[in-house]
């Protein structure tokens, strides 16, 4: 039987979990490791995950799969205590919100006997925690796949396979266009979230205006109410990104400031408002094509996962196995090569007759 892992139970590492049993992975345990032993207990009764680890060491030995669910500045220090323990040939990867730190966290303290495929589900709620894990949170979501340099296409196929088996739609980027991107798309409206729900809440008509809060208001803030942690690693080690996609959003706000200040160009924010509405109705009815990065040889992953806890091993020790022939084959052949030359020269030695 194959072991999986899964290291963090908060809202990611639980919905991995419960997405998993719902996959029904054959000849899989799914072992789960959290630091707060009282959430491994909830997570092991609840059936979000098969057993339990007492401590980091034991939850990764012997895994095929490690799957580091953590906040992202306490990655480091998980990879650099796990990385002894890990088997060889074993698949790590994590579900961070940025990837550009965490890769070079994981060429740093994992061995190179280990594979790492960075990983980030784009989904999630404002509310963290265990009991706020839903099977279905992955579920035709953006799920990108940063591979290592070094990353084998069969460690890459099984993280692909473990994306589509939770039902999420993998996505190929690398770490530096992820971290961009993920700053526009993704922390940008967690920054304005906060920020618009400051400034509302900080006037001195608050008790008025959150009388007549509606909808949107409620809905362009929701993202203030996640977990200042989460929010917190990501700004941390995202700095650039966020901060040039903040630079870039502060000009836009300037550019409508100045079409409302305008009494003699009404023309130029009617036009700006109509383009938004029909550019924004066309993304939500049809995401744009991406162009496919040219010569990178996708892997395929239509049964990976399901194969993988029992497949990667086996081709692992295949792999092995060939290299070990290999090299004997070689030995062989450099043996008789030598002693083909040795009897050429002793024939030559030989006196004539």
């Amino acid at each position: 039987m194959g072991k999986l892992t899964i290291v963090g139970l908060g809202l990611i590492g639980g919905s991995m979990g419960m997405a998993l049993r719902r996959a029904e992975p054959e000849n899989t345990e799914v072992v789960g490791y959290d630091r707060d032993q009282e959430v491994m207990i909830r997570a092991h009764k609840a059936g979000v995950i098969d057993a339990i680890a007492p401590s980091l060491d034991q939850a990764v030995k012997d895994a095929t799969l490690v799957i580091v669910c953590t906040p992202i500045v306490s990655m480091r220090k998980v990879f650099q205590e796990m990385g002894p323990h890990l088997m060889k040939g074993a698949v790590v990867t994590d579900t961070a919100s940025t990837k550009t730190e965490v890769m070079r966290w994981a060429d740093e303290y994992l061995p190179k006997t280990a594979y790492f495929v960075g990983g980030h589900p784009m989904a999630g709620k404002e509310k963290q925690g265990l009991h706020n894990s839903d099977d279905a949170l992955f579920d035709e979501r953006p799920y990108v796949i940063v591979p290592s340099v070094d990353a084998a296409p069969g460690a890459v196929a099984a993280v692909v396979g473990l994306a589509e088996a939770i039902g999420a739609r993998p996505l190929y980027m690398d770490a530096d266009e992820h971290d961009s991107y993920a700053a526009a798309i993704s922390h940008l409206p967690l920054l304005t979230s906060v920020a618009l729900f400051n400034l509302v809440q900080g006037s001195s008509a608050w008790p008025e205006l959150a009388g007549m809060a509606g909808p949107g208001f409620r809905d362009l803030t929701r993202l203030a109410s996640g977990e200042p942690e989460m929010s917190h690693d990501i700004f941390l080690t995202n700095r650039a990104n966020v901060l040039h996609w903040l630079d870039r959003y502060i000009g836009e706000l300037q550019k409508l400031a100045d079409m409302i200040d305008s009494r003699e160009d009404n023309e130029s924010l009617y036009k700006t408002l109509t383009v938004t509405q029909i550019e924004r109705d066309r993304f939500i009815d049809k995401l744009p094509e991406r162009e496919t990065v040219k010569n990178m040889e996708l892997p395929s992953s239509s049964d990976a996962f399901l194969t993988m806890m029992t497949g990667t091993l086996v081709q692992q020790r295949a792999k092995e196995l060939t290299t070990f022939l290999e090299d004997q084959n070689r030995d062989r052949e450099e043996e008789e090569r030598i002693r083909r030359r040795r009897d050429e020269v002793e024939d030559l030695q030989k006196p004539s007759e």
